[in-house]
């Protein structure tokens, strides 16, 4: 027989879990769907089986002269602009290179795609460190509050499933046969 604790608290926290489960399933598919038919997808799925016509073998001007027209650009487009991250495509039809900046006082200001054979500048938007959607649904979004919250919502999800593992446990019947022993 089951101790009327484990019930007792298995319905309290399945209450209370339902909640953050429902939050955190729902952010969770919108940030899946988001990844499987987003831009960076696409893209990755198209250069898959490219291969890059820089190696490691290769002169380091063949990294150093997109990173040196594309600053040159960024220089005049932005200039003194605080250089947070640069990231470098170098495979594929259009390699580029792209510059996230930040403010003079900290934080982060704005992402600048370029392209590396030209130093052209294709686009500039605003540059955040996650998406929004990321920091919903780890809780970031509401702060250090929020972090501490999906850690406690996880914890209690955790604690629900050993709970109700405990109870399927001790509801089984030890004499039963084939299909029986897991479904009763």
């Amino acid at each position: 027989m089951t101790p009327p604790i484990w019930r007792k608290g298995h319905r309290w926290l399945g209450f209370v879990a339902a909640v953050f489960l429902l939050f955190a399933g729902t952010t969770g598919v919108l940030v899946a769907v988001t990844e499987f038919f987003g831009e960076a997808e696409a893209e990755r799925e198209r250069l898959r089986d490219v291969v890059s016509a820089v190696t490691t073998d290769s002169p380091p001007a063949e990294w150093t002269e997109p990173l040196q027209r594309a600053l040159a650009t960024l220089a005049r487009a932005a200039p003194r602009a605080p250089v947070d991250r640069i990231e470098l495509k170098l495979k594929g039809d259009r390699p580029t290179v792209a510059v996230c900046t930040g403010l003079p006082a900290g934080g982060e200001d704005r992402r600048y795609v370029l392209d590396a054979r030209t130093g052209a500048l294709l686009a500039e938007e605003a540059y955040v460190d996650k998406p929004f959607l990321y920091r919903l649904h780890s809780g970031e979004a509401f702060g250090d509050g929020g972090l501490v919250a999906a850690m406690l919502w996880g914890t209690a999800l955790v604690l629900l499933a050993v709970s109700g593992l405990v109870i399927y446990w001790q509801m089984r019947r030890p004499g039963a046969t084939g299909w029986k022993r897991v479904f009763w």
